[in-house]
């Protein structure tokens, strides 16, 4: 059987100990076996993973996961609303950061320029999923705790 990559994933059906219904990060490889991770918090909107998963008890299993796109900073392609009652309108070229919640639910993060730095809020607006086709991964340089750009 083929294991799907390792990513972000929401749970369709219970998993083991895990509900229908959850954000996961699967890693498909390691000991004893592929597994899943829940969030146990968020920061800068990015979720923080548990640093010990659960084995999946059948690897069969995976097909009742849900691939989401990565975390990180997108341009909108296409016009949309964050849902049906368009409560918000994302337009095109519009750049927006995507997080999740611990459901699995986007979230769209609009970054503001103030004083000529992008400032990216830590609170934004649930997205329906089905317009996550709408967005395109943009390549952002960043720099980590040693200083090193990756």
């Amino acid at each position: 059987m083929q294991l799907p990559p390792c990513g972000l994933y929401r749970t369709t059906t219970p998993i083991g100990q895990i509900p229908a219904g959850r954000l996961v990060f699967f890693h498909n490889h390691g000991e004893p076996g592929p597994g899943l991770y829940l969030p146990q918090g968020w920061k800068k909107n990015r979720a923080q993973w548990q640093p010990q998963g659960t084995t999946l008890p059948d690897p069969a299993l995976v097909s009742q996961l849900e691939p989401l796109p990565p975390e990180g900073f997108y341009r909108v392609t296409e016009a949309f609303h964050c849902c049906d009652q368009q409560c918000r309108k994302f337009e095109p070229e519009m750049l927006l950061e995507l997080g999740y919640n611990g459901e699995g639910h986007a979230i769209a993060f609009v970054p503001e320029l103030i004083d000529g730095m992008l400032a990216v809020p830590n609170s934004g607006t649930l997205i329906d999923g089905r317009t996550l086709s709408k967005l395109k991964l943009l390549k952002v340089a960043s720099a980590s705790s040693d200083g090193v750009i990756h």
